[in-house]
């Protein structure tokens, strides 16, 4: 995106968004108070526009408008234009799209907000086009009026925006209401996700489709709680149906964001981590409860996608890849027959293309998507006469050959700033995954990751920050920092058991309380109170593409303080649940996983305790046969001998008299504040953990 050789403030930035822009003819700031400064001191309204590196629609407008002399001519003249990037102030970002929605009844990005100086917005939207099209305003005449409007009449202005600001700031304050959630809260999510199902290609409502992952891990806890089969039919149909369709890369692995269709055909093509990140939890837990290995072989491949493709040489993750490549969205991804011949050859690439729906006329565009929506391997192999196995093999040898042809097109771009709320997810999934499949590399990347972010992402006096690119650190981290990384934090020490991963947990959840908790209402801030104090202070609850951070912190609090015996945590677990108990019975499948909060609340107390040296194979065995099964809402604890063992006493008080038994490793399950008889067997110990 460059227009001319000056490089405009945002070249000293650090984010690949902002440096899109450094071309730009825009005479663009940063966020800060050098802008504002400067707004107020010219008397000149100021042109917020906020998107992120991967998003296809902030590249059409940078191109149509950004890189236009006579739009930035107009917003130079009469506006202080700022860029900011919202995966690097989601605090920014939360705050403006709920004006946005607010006055349009909409949002997206590109967002696209004119302020005063005093940062008050008095009118927003989202893609402007350079000229009215699409039934939609043009940037050329929004700007000019806007101006003329400023000029005219100021203090009106000011008064706009002042109304604005009120009505936004009630409006995301409205959703907190406290009370006491009950058990009825999970039927009723179950009856209304059931409702807005889609029987024929998976999902909820219509198009476009998300993948809202979490919202499947909830049916698969309410699926282990109830035995409704049901809730488990609406996950697998829905996790086949995303694998099978062009969401999923064939190729290259890993999934889209969206699919802009309701059978998962055509994605908006750009790759998310936190979207890989919860739904490698999820296929993980769907292998967990059906042991169908479909499921283990998503959840590897989608490994196999972040290792290569996404983690940085320190361990940690990139954010994501574009879905743009040489100004056309999904070219990097789309085939035709003619290509796939050429890799493969004749008979084999007619093979190919009949399997994954590679044909002349195209899927998309006069270009194809890979996919397997109509056909399956077994179907082929059995109409082709082909052995499944053979077949799949000689399939899997074709992928890898396309796969490398692949890579010498122009790749889209990568974002490879790192976020600490998005790693922290990846440290979950992964961590879950070695877990289940018994793959201890998968834990070592986790470790590794979560090391990085330990080490880098904390300023000396132990405050979390939020993004690392480049050698820096910056910005306190947001709640779903905090969250996101200790939920990361307590899956990896159950999947290693290294004590000081759960020490850090248990440190940065009480940080996370002390900065961000509401001592009057209940609930967590979106920002710290040390952070840039903003027109408002929001809280998030709703789960959108990700789940919210104060979903994610009463789960966690609801598992730290169950390990801990920490009656003042235990406390604020249950405040934190009755802080949004309106909201969340309101309408609760916008609530998932704090519905999983909720049933870890009021399920029967589980505790494993598996006592002995982590050296011997008896002890990994005994390990082993608990992380394989799918149990949401029990813990499981190694109580390790000699001073190890002294330090865990320490901090996990249950596991006090929790001995091997004649120097044997022994398993002491706990259910409902009882323990049964300790044993030695692993058939029995997998019949006492296995509950529900």
């Amino acid at each position: 995106m460059t227009t001319n050789n000056i490089v405009n403030r945002l070249s000293k930035e650090k984010s690949p968004y902002l440096l899109q822009h450094q071309y730009n003819p825009v005479d663009w700031f940063p966020w800060g108070e050098e802008a504002f400064e400067k707004a107020k001191q010219e008397n000149k309204p100021v042109f917020l526009s906020i998107g992120y590196s991967t998003c296809h629609w902030c590249h059409v407008m940078a191109h149509e408008s950004f890189e236009d002399q006579t739009i930035a001519d107009m917003l130079n003249k009469d506006f202080i234009s700022i860029k900011v990037d919202r995966e690097e102030r989601p605090d920014i970002d939360h705050i403006y799209m709920a004006v946005c929605q607010a006055m349009t009844g909409q949002g997206g990005w590109p967002l696209t907000v004119f302020l005063t100086p005093e940062k008050k917005p008095f009118f927003a939207g989202t893609y402007f086009p350079r000229s009215r099209k699409y039934n939609r305003a043009g940037m050329v005449e929004v700007v000019a009026q806007l101006a003329g409007k400023w000029r005219e009449d100021a203090d009106r202005v000011r008064e706009v925006g002042e109304q604005i600001i009120q009505e936004t700031t009630n409006r995301l304050l409205e959703h907190q209401s406290g009370g006491e959630l009950t058990e009825e809260s999970l039927h009723e999510a179950f009856r209304l996700y059931e409702s807005t199902f889609d029987p024929e290609f998976g999902g909820f409502g219509s198009a476009p489709k998300f993948p809202t992952s979490h919202n499947l891990s909830f049916l698969l806890r309410y699926y282990k709680k109830t035995g409704n089969e049901r809730a488990l039919e609406m996950v697998e149909k829905t996790l086949d149906a995303m694998h099978r369709g062009g969401m999923y890369d064939h190729i290259g692995f890993g999934f889209s964001r969206y699919s802009v269709d309701s059978e998962w055909l055509v994605p908006h093509f750009e790759k998310m981590l936190y979207d890989n990140a919860l739904l490698l939890m999820t296929y993980t837990e769907a292998y967990q409860v059906t042991g169908k290995a479909k499921y283990a072989d998503v959840a590897e491949q989608i490994i196999t996608y972040i290792r290569r493709d996404m983690t940085d040489v320190g361990g940690a993750f990139y954010s994501a890849e574009d879905a743009d490549s040489e100004g056309e969205e999904g070219k990097f991804y789309v085939w035709t027959p003619d290509e796939v011949e050429l890799v493969l050859g004749i008979d084999e690439g007619d093979l190919f293309s009949e399997l994954f729906d590679i044909t002349e006329s195209g899927n998309f565009e006069g270009h194809n998507i890979p996919n397997l929506i109509q056909t399956t391997l077994a179907s082929v192999a059995k109409r082709k006469q082909i052995p499944l196995d053979q077949l799949k093999q000689r399939m899997e040898e074709d992928r890898a050959k396309l796969f490398e042809h692949r890579e010498k097109r122009i790749h889209p771009g990568k974002d490879d700033k790192i976020l600490t709320a998005w790693n922290g997810l990846m440290v979950a999934a992964l961590s879950k995954a070695a877990r289940a499949l018994d793959k201890p590399a998968y834990a070592e990347a986790a470790a590794k990751a979560a090391d990085f972010l330990l080490r880098e992402l904390r300023r000396e006096d132990g405050r979390l920050l939020a993004r690392y690119r480049d050698g820096e650190a910056a910005f306190p981290g947001y709640v779903d920092d905090y969250a996101f990384l200790v939920w990361g934090l307590i899956e990896l020490y159950e999947t290693t058991f290294e004590l000081r991963y759960l020490r850090e947990a248990v440190q940065l959840n009480a940080e996370m309380l002390r900065l961000f908790g509401d001592e009057e209402k209940g609930g967590l801030f979106f920002y710290g109170s040390d952070a840039e104090q903003l027109l408002t202070r929001p809280k998030e609850i709703y789960d959108g593409a990700m789940p919210s951070g104060n979903a994610a912190a009463a789960l966690n609090m609801q598992r730290l303080a169950r390990l801990t015996y920490d009656a003042k945590l235990s406390q604020a677990a249950d405040e934190q649940l009755q802080a949004f108990a309106g909201a969340v019975a309101s309408y609760p499948p916008g609530h998932a996983l704090m519905l999983a909060a909720l049933d870890f609340a009021y399920s029967e107390a589980s505790e494993i305790v598996i006592a002995g040296d982590p050296a011997k194979p008896e002890t990994q065995n005994m390990l082993r046969t608990v992380q394989r099964q799918f149990l949401p809402n029990a813990l499981l604890i190694l109580h390790p001998p000699g001073e190890e063992g002294e330090e865990v006493r320490k901090l996990i008080p249950l596991v006090q008299d929790k001995m091997p038994l004649g120097g044997r490793a022994t398993a002491y399950v706990c259910h409902n504040f009882a323990c049964q008889a300790p044993t030695q067997d692993l058939e029995d110990l997998e019949n006492l953990s296995n509950i529900r």
